[in-house]
């Protein structure tokens, strides 16, 4: 069968791949000169030379089937051609994936400040936050409640960092938080590259766990678990044998699997040694909470060595906790410790239920305060400071319209979630959440006399025009996109590439000259930014960019800096918004534009499961994961593309249930 095989391998490649090679793309990857991009497609001499390249298989499917490839000069290629090249190109790279003996590691990491928090308080079962999170972008006002499959009609949110409300959430006095872990570009703060540890770092954790420990709020009224774990048996001393049961518990849950003996040893020989020292057993219990809210096990997050050289399942309690860190940012929970231990989670039936049974609890609330917030880069808007003279009403107090824009989206993802509804939604919605200030911004760019600074109300609203609705046109990604006068067309195209489609453009090179601005001496004050636009791309270094960048931002230019809908210029002249998408889909209007997006709805699936996907997994997604997407993007749009059903098959996908650790490249267990 082999040399049937590299037959077949052979005319896919000569009969199908190298005839459109040299039809369309000998100028930028042909054999002569420098090739674009450090790649030559005819140095290819059979299709093993492409599947023992994964990356560059992947790469040839994004460009053809983004049509961004062959590029404007170059003989185009027709609908089903570009259509049988990706999928031959598809099969390639499946081939190339299975091949693989090496996969991609999660890096062992520690967890970021977010899980941190989160961790301590499921640990001690705390009724406060450790430490301020002015991260958490938006505080829920006891709306929050998946259990019910259903967001209410009216609810009150405060938004955290532009307002008050991060100031009176109750925490442990004392307590000072580690610096905030930033969000990867083009990624999340959860990724396994970014989280490090120095001695610095290692230092202030030390501090910090006795800060907790040592608070004047950490007690019985705000820690569930103090009485169990700092109190002596009723009736019995504490000895050596009281000591180390108490600890057993608390131990195995701060570590996520079962203690070992010789660990379980040594913390009850420092608890007893503290109590033969004169100290009460509280003060030995919490010295040694104190300690392994420190430990090595308790900070990071990592997989065992595998036993072979090869991808290999996670063990149940690896499982737990890569299921209870992607949906509640935190530690698993008592049920997943349990069904690890009697080696029953990794079966499909009881994984879905349990992640079922998570997405139906409070805690759930930790994932829409991470995952959709850094997905939609919302953290932008913090920053965003449109021009006073020009946009007065964009400002009230010492507040800012952005402290309600940014919730509509977040409030819009959360209806989406527990309803679990199409993630097309989050393209085109027929509803919305919006307070009274919104509601006027969008009608007539105004403001109410009176606006709420902590407790927000806010009403789902039916949306019927849809140059609203979703969350690529609200307000809020309209103003950050945007710079204090004017919009920026490059950078909301950047932004749609990244997060509707996955797939962020390259840094502007260094020597790129900068637009000419309408102020600008000389400048033709006549021209649309679009004509300005047209100028600038002319330039070599600028045009391949601009291709692909411009007709995303400029198909929302019906939107001003502040997210108001426009039709001209303050020149007079009219807003051209028209566009193709991907190189077939012709727009005139945003409408349309959504309408393209939503004609080719996998491709939007696709991107959005590669987002999911990442967040769950702590680290880019690369070409070995193709055929994992590919199943999800499958399985979701049988489902009608419910959010909670893609969640539940990324949970369910080869990346998240195996690991890639082999014990030559092991890592010991800290």
């Amino acid at each position: 069968m082999l040399p049937n095989l590299e037959a077949a391998e052979r005319d896919v490649l000569t009969n199908i791949l190298q005839p459109v090679f040299r039809q369309s793309c000998v100028k930028c990857h042909g054999a002569h000169g420098s090739p674009s991009g450090k790649v030559n497609l005819f140095e290819l001499r059979s299709a093993a030379d492409l599947t023992k390249n994964p990356e560059l298989v992947r790469d040839l499917v994004k460009a053809l089937d983004s049509g961004i490839m062959p590029p404007g000069g170059e003989p185009p290629l027709a609908l089903k051609r570009r259509q049988q090249l990706v999928a031959e190109l598809r099969g390639l790279l499946h081939d190339a994936v299975s091949a693989q003996t090496a996969f991609p590691r999660t890096p062992i990491r520690r967890m970021n400040r977010f899980q941190y928090n989160n961790a301590v308080q499921d640990l001690f079962e705390l009724q406060v936050d450790v430490f301020a999170l002015p991260e958490r972008m938006a505080r829920a006002y006891g709306y929050f409640r998946p259990e019910t499959g259903k967001m209410p009609e009216l609810l009150k949110a405060g938004s955290r960092p532009l307002g008050k409300s991060q100031l009176i959430d109750k925490r442990l006095a004392g307590v000072a938080p580690f610096p905030q872990d930033l969000r990867a570009e083009h990624g999340y703060d959860n990724r396994g590259d970014h989280l490090t540890l120095s001695p610095l770092l290692l230092e202030s954790f030390l501090i910090l766990s006795r800060s907790i420990i040592e608070s004047q709020d950490f007690n019985e009224k705000t820690c569930a678990a103090c009485t169990q774990l700092f109190a002596p048996p009723p009736g019995l001393e504490a000895t050596r044998v009281t000591v180390r049961e108490s600890l057993r518990g608390f131990l195995t849950r701060a570590f996520r699997r079962p203690i070992e003996d010789a660990v379980l040893d040594r913390y009850t020989d420092y608890v007893i040694a503290r109590i033969e020292s004169g100290g009460s057993f509280a003060d030995g219990m919490k010295a040694a909470a104190s300690a392994a809210l420190s430990s090595p096990r308790f900070l990071y997050l990592y997989e065992r060595a595998g036993a072979s050289d090869t991808a290999e399942r996670l063990d149940d309690f690896e499982l737990a906790s890569r299921l209870s860190f992607f949906l509640w940012g935190s530690i698993p929970d008592q049920m997943l410790l349990d069904l690890a231990a009697e080696g029953k989670l990794h079966d499909s039936a009881v994984l879905l239920q349990q992640a079922d049974r998570m997405l139906k609890d409070a805690r759930l609330k930790r994932f829409c305060d991470s995952f959709p917030t850094q997905w939609l880069q919302l953290e932008r808007i913090v920053s965003s400071v449109p021009d006073r003279q020009r946009f007065p009403e964009f400002y009230f107090a010492k507040f800012r319209a952005s402290m309600h824009m940014m919730l509509e989206p977040l409030l819009l993802f959360e209806a989406i979630l527990i309803e679990d509804r199409s993630i097309l939604k989050l393209v085109d919605s027929d509803f919305s959440y919006r307070s009274e200030l919104l509601e006027s911004w969008y009608r007539d760019g105004t403001r109410p006399a009176k606006v709420p600074p902590v407790a927000i109300p806010f009403r789902r609203v039916p949306v019927t025009d849809r140059r609203q609705g979703g969350v690529i046109t609200n307000a809020a990604v309209m103003t950050m996109t945007s710079n204090p006068v004017r919009t920026q067309p490059i950078t909301r195209g950047a932004w749609i590439a990244s997060v509707i489609f996955n797939d962020p453009p390259e840094p502007a090179p260094a020597n790129v000259p900068p637009l000419p601005q309408e102020d600008d001496p000389g400048a033709e004050t006549s021209l649309t930014l679009r004509d300005r636009f047209e100028a600038h791309r002319t330039q070599e270094e600028c045009a391949s960019c601009h291709a692909k960048l411009d007709p995303l931002g400029f198909a929302l230019e019906n939107y001003g800096p502040t997210g108001l809908w426009r039709e001209t210029y303050s020149s007079g002249r009219t807003v051209d918004a028209d566009g193709v998408l991907f190189g077939r889909h012709k727009f005139t209007n945003i409408v349309e534009f959504k309408d393209a997006i939503l004609g080719d709805k996998d491709r939007f699936a696709r991107a959005f499961a590669a987002h999911l996907l990442a967040f769950a997994l702590g680290r880019q997604v690369d070409a070995s994961d193709e055929p994992a997407l590919d199943r999800i993007v499958l399985e979701s749009a049988r489902a009608g593309y419910r959010i909670q059903h893609m969640i539940k098959q990324i949970v369910l996908s080869d990346p998240f249930l195996r690991k890639y650790n082999p014990s030559k490249l092991g890592r010991r267990v800290p």
